[in-house]
């Protein structure tokens, strides 16, 4: 007699990410981020992978945060690199600060 064993349901793949920022005053910050399950060197990586999982992965669906920014120009360019559940990541944008950069990814950038 042959028996069944049950399956396990499918895990999506681990999502792996390098995340930069690059201020006007050549300060450049860089970490890792892993979700499924959260790890690497970001500070609040438990919230970044909140953040990102409610946004399906895609940086342009992250509700930005309600916080007030000064209106200081300091531009800070940021970008992300690797994969989201098995999909490939590029996203590259420039904030007008390190504030709007915080709030409008919600933290992911705040490190």
């Amino acid at each position: 007699m042959m028996s069944l064993g049950c399956l396990a349901p499918a895990q999506p793949p681990a999502s792996t990410l390098q995340l930069t920022t690059h201020d006007t005053a050549n300060r450049i910050g860089s970490v890792t981020l892993t979700c499924d399950p959260a790890g690497g060197t970001h500070p609040k990586r438990d919230k970044a992978c909140g953040v990102l999982s409610a946004a399906g992965g895609d940086f342009s669906r992250i509700n930005a945060r309600h916080q007030a920014c000064t209106l200081i120009y300091a531009p800070v360019d940021v970008t992300a690199v690797g994969s989201w559940r098995g999909k490939p990541v590029s996203f590259h944008t420039t904030y007008a600060n390190r504030c709007e950069a915080d709030r409008d990814s919600d933290g992911v950038f705040a490190f």
